[in-house]
């Protein structure tokens, strides 16, 4: 099994380095060149293409013979960087080959998932002021997972809840809509954000679903035991 981490930097992208390896799978992974030296620990055992992840020609060199494409879609800048990414994954990817992308909550894919008033305000709040200051397109985030969505690959976007460090707890517990109640305790062990990534690569249950996780030992995990979604924990 051949996997390309895009983002592969990051601290969620460190982290499917490491379940990747562990699994035996050959990687390779885009980053930005300036934190290619973040992986140094690595260098003997995976390959990196340095630039921007949205740059067209190093992601068709990067995914070219991969089996998986794991994407951390980051909403950097006010360059269309997430959607210019994710395009380019599904441009260049192989056909059949399983497409998995991180995200947060904010993101719906049919609509129905119900926000309180509190996360609304903060998802708007902080989206304006860091498309202000240039720095977060969160729009465009939502923009290209509209495009993952509608295309016809092997895709899942995974969106993920509040995050924390820490050992792992276990492959997250998940289900279609924030609000449901196994969801309700809104945290995820960062490594077991990307461990639920990299096992959904050969989980054909997850093939265009958004999954939205938590972790499978908060308190709203184990009181809804059982009522997660065929192929969780």
């Amino acid at each position: 099994m051949k996997v390309c981490i895009v983002g592969i930097s990051g601290k969620l992208g460190q982290y499917m380095v490491k379940h990747c390896l562990e699994k035996g799978y050959e990687v390779v992974g885009v980053c930005r060149e300036k934190s290619v030296s973040k992986l140094d620990q690595w260098k003997d055992s995976i390959t990196v293409f340095p630039g921007p992840t949205n740059d067209r020609e190093v992601i068709k060199k990067a995914v070219e013979g991969c089996d998986a494409v794991l994407v951390v879609l980051a909403p950097w800048g006010v360059v269309d960087y997430s959607s210019g990414t994710a395009q380019a994954v599904m441009d260049f990817s192989r056909p059949g080959a399983r497409l998995i992308f991180s995200c947060g909550w904010h993101i719906t894919r049919d609509g129905k998932d119900k926000y309180s008033k509190g996360f609304l305000f903060l998802v708007s709040a902080v989206g304006w002021l860091a498309r202000t200051l240039r720095f977060v397109d969160l729009k465009d985030q939502v923009k290209a997972c509209q495009l993952i969505f509608d295309s016809d690959t092997r895709w899942t976007v995974v969106r993920g809840s509040d995050l924390e460090e820490g050992e792992s707890q276990g492959l997250p517990v998940w289900s279609e809509h924030v609000q449901d109640p196994v969801l309700k305790s809104n945290l995820t062990r960062r490594t077991d954000f990307a461990l639920f990534m990299v096992e959904a690569i050969e989980n054909d249950a997850l093939v265009r679903q958004a999954p939205a996780i938590c972790g499978c030992q908060t308190p709203s995990a184990l009181a809804h035991a059982g009522e997660a979604p065929e192929g969780t924990s």
